[in-house]
């Protein structure tokens, strides 16, 4: 059934969310470029992190969940040819990195994906590879999928990046550990961390000077370095729908457990605190991301303008910082996020369409909008269609937990991509779903 009847609920309580789906993805390459078995705790087990761990076994690895984790047997550094095209499904994060790793390691591949991914622009890898000396061609049109990349004997570069982009910086990253020399990618601005905090966690050598990423390059034979323990954390953007939904909730109360609370995924956290929310952290440290419980108590929230340096690390959140925004007192600005309109939908144009059947204030701006609450929601009269976009589907629901009545929601098999529990954590908290 790709569609769900959702009613309104108070959702409080306490839950544990799915695996971080961008470290999940990275920990599927890496430890199928090691040498040995690797046990992974809290993998992802979501149609994204799968797309990615069945291209990395369709070059050699091996993988099998068994005792509630993942085993993945490494190539030791030798991709091997695909006999087909990899098929990456939905995933953008999983098709760039793959990208910048196959292209390193100098195997011929052709990558393909679903209707929405092939929509999404791969010209933004595409440079900085050719720079570095691969082969990339794109037959889609405007520069997407279906991709074709040779690569091997790549040059070692400098490279600011064009825009705040953790996948373009990891693509690079990944093809400079069979670069010859050093590879350094310059960020305008601080984005995600995790394919850095894992080539720690390696012992990959690897220099952080401020936005300043450089690796040494190990030339075509690549890294050299043996399988180990992982433990994925829970997926911050997945615990962002229920922050919010108790945030925004004056005197519901909520425990997220074992989330991964990196400092570049929490920015929601700094917004929700900034409109208002009681929130409570505990943080272990790790090697690698460090994880913690949340918990949050809800108030009436007030509105916040959202720019600037913190978009990158709250890109994914958006969404449904733009329900908070429907229910705060006063306006809530996002400024700065035109690449919500390159996302598995144009997710500016989709919100605020959104918004407006709910009866919700809210202006469209080219890199963003502004929403005026509170809202005293109404039931829209017509299904809400996700147009395949995970959290659109998902932050729709969160906002409908606060109207007076129920909605249908179209073309949901597309939150399996991140959050396979989602409906089932939805009642869980209290909700009712059909």
């Amino acid at each position: 059934m790709n569609s769900k009847k959702v009613f309104p609920a108070k959702l409080e309580g306490t839950v544990k969310v799915p695996g971080d789906k961008s470290i999940s993805q990275r920990v599927a390459m890496l430890a199928s470029l090691a040498e040995g078995t690797s046990k992974v705790s809290g993998y992802l087990n979501g149609e994204d992190a799968r797309s990615t761990l069945s291209a990395m076994e369709q070059m050699g690895a091996k993988a099998d969940f068994r005792d509630d984790a993942l085993y993945i047997t490494g190539v030791a550094g030798k991709l091997q040819k695909p006999a087909e095209a990899l098929n990456m499904g939905n995933s953008g994060t999983g098709t760039r990195l793959l990208a910048g790793l196959v292209a390193g390691a100098g195997v011929e591949v052709a990558m393909v994906g679903d209707d929405s991914l092939s929509s999404r622009p791969m010209g933004r890898i595409r440079h900085p590879l050719e720079l570095m000396g691969a082969g990339i061609g794109l037959s889609g049109k405007k520069g997407t999928l279906p991709m074709m990349i040779s690569g091997g004997r790549l040059e070692g570069i400098g490279y600011l990046l064009p825009m705040a982009s953790a996948q373009v910086k990891s693509c690079v990253l990944l093809a400079g550990l069979f670069a010859k020399g050093k590879t350094t990618v310059i960020e305008p601005r601080p984005t995600r961390d995790h394919t850095e905090k894992l080539f720690q966690a390696l012992d990959i050598p690897i220099t952080i000077d401020g936005l300043e990423i450089s690796i040494e390059g190990f030339g075509e034979e690549g890294p050299k370095f043996k399988a180990r323990d992982f433990v994925v954390p829970g997926d911050f953007s997945s615990a962002a729908f229920w922050i919010v939904a108790v945030a925004s909730r004056p005197g519901a109360e909520l425990t997220i457990d074992n989330v991964g609370l990196n400092p570049r995924r929490t920015a929601l956290l700094d917004v929700m605190q900034r409109m208002g929310a009681d929130i409570e952290i505990t943080v272990t440290e790790a090697k690698g991301d460090p994880y913690g419980n949340i918990k949050v108590r809800g108030a009436q929230l007030k509105g916040t303008v959202i720019e600037g340096d913190e978009i990158p690390n709250l890109i994914d959140e958006l969404p449904v910082i733009a329900v908070a925004g429907a229910l705060a007192e006063g306006q809530t600005e996002i400024r700065d996020a035109a690449e919500l309109r390159v996302k598995e939908s144009d997710r500016i144009a989709e919100m605020v369409k959104n918004l407006k059947l709910f009866g919700v204030d809210v202006e469209e701006k080219s890199d963003g909008m502004v929403v005026t609450g509170p809202t005293h929601l109404k039931t829209p009269d017509v299904v809400i269609d996700s147009h395949g976009d995970h959290r659109i589907a998902m932050s729709m629901a969160v906002l409908n937990s606060f109207s007076d009545g129920a909605i249908t929601i179209d073309n949901v098999s597309c939150v399996d991509t991140s959050y396979p529990e989602f409906w089932q954590h939805m009642e869980k908290l209290g909700g009712h779903v059909q």
